[in-house]
């Protein structure tokens, strides 16, 4: 596109139900309130029950007379996720986007969730792997009761593109660089949105999948957490810089909302901001793709990795 993309051209979202995971907070928060401006109902899906409290309550006090609900939902546990699906799916409801949101970033020591896996991988390849497959059946009640597609939204990162998918060692246990593992997982969300698309296009489903990048966002990534003083020391700074320089976690949101709403969007598309690194900028286009994340052999692999490792069987 060659003009800024802003809130103002999302098209009416009035009937959709939106369910964004890690919406408590940063780009989800922004994403879930500007889609319930424009009439969506949004699905709040939180780990933390009186964070996600606190958020409903800003927003509903933002957005008076919009629709949002909490869901509790933790992507470090398989089991939960299970169980928010079982509900969810209880309520006989479409799901018209689903967006792949909430993530873990570098942990200084390596972590597990709670079914062993390293934390990272976890949670931002395996938790959405299995909770999108799992939701399927609501997406696609939306792709036969809406002449919109239902989409699905995964976030990955500009830091795919220093990543690489070690099948050797996918939970870290060899050895554990925070970084690294990151990178691996961000590449990981962005091979499972191409590979899904794929298997969609295949099906000839109406539910699309795509992904999209922030840029660079001055998100809770870079606050809190389980970090040495040092440690927080240098994400302060960071993150004095980034807000300084580059995305508030609001202008974060908007390559989201893109790739949630905007009809210039395609099966199998990757977007983000389209300035200067691709760290920032109000214009909203096609990224750059790293040629490890277009590895649809590596692709099908990591899919049946995580098939064989959530014991979720996937079915577009």
């Amino acid at each position: 596109m060659n003009n800024p993309w802003t809130i103002a051209d999302i098209p009416p979202q009035t009937g959709k139900r939106v369910l964004i995971t890690g919406a408590n907070s940063g780009i989800g928060y922004h994403a879930a309130l500007s889609l319930m401006r424009k009439g969506a109902q949004a699905i709040l899906a939180c780990r933390d029950e009186q964070r996600g409290q606190e958020a409903l309550a800003r927003l509903n006090a933002a957005a008076p007379g919009a629709r949002a609900e909490l869901a509790i939902l933790d992507l470090a546990s398989l089991e939960s996720v299970r169980q928010f699906a079982r509900k969810e799916l209880a309520r006989q409801r479409p799901i018209h986007v689903l967006v792949n949101n909430a993530g873990v970033m570098a942990p200084p020591k390596r972590l597990e969730t709670a079914d062993g896996f390293e934390l990272q991988f976890g949670t931002n390849v395996l938790g959405h792997f299995a909770l999108t497959a799992l939701l399927m059946p609501a997406l696609r009640l939306a792709a036969n009761g809406s002449p919109d597609r239902p989409r699905i939204v995964t976030i990955a990162s500009i830091a795919h593109k220093q990543g690489h998918i070690d099948f050797d060692d996918l939970q870290s246990r060899k050895a554990y660089s925070p970084m690294r593992s990151y990178r691996q997982s961000k590449l990981a969300d962005l091979m499972f949105a191409f590979e899904l698309d794929r298997r969609l296009r295949a099906a000839n489903s109406r539910v699309m999948s795509v992904a999209a990048h922030p840029g660079v966002a001055n998100t809770n990534l870079f606050r809190g957490g389980d970090r040495s003083a040092i440690s927080g020391v240098a994400r302060a700074l960071l993150s004095h810089v980034i807000g300084t320089l580059l995305n508030t976690d609001y202008a974060g949101a908007l390559p989201t909302l893109y790739a949630a709403t905007s009809r210039d969007v395609g099966d199998g598309g990757y977007y983000g901001p389209q300035g200067f690194l691709e760290a920032r900028g109000s214009r909203m286009g096609e990224a750059n793709v790293a040629r490890q994340a277009r590895d649809a052999s590596n692709a099908g692999r990591l899919w049946q990795v995580c098939e064989e490792l959530t014991q979720v069987s996937f079915h577009p």
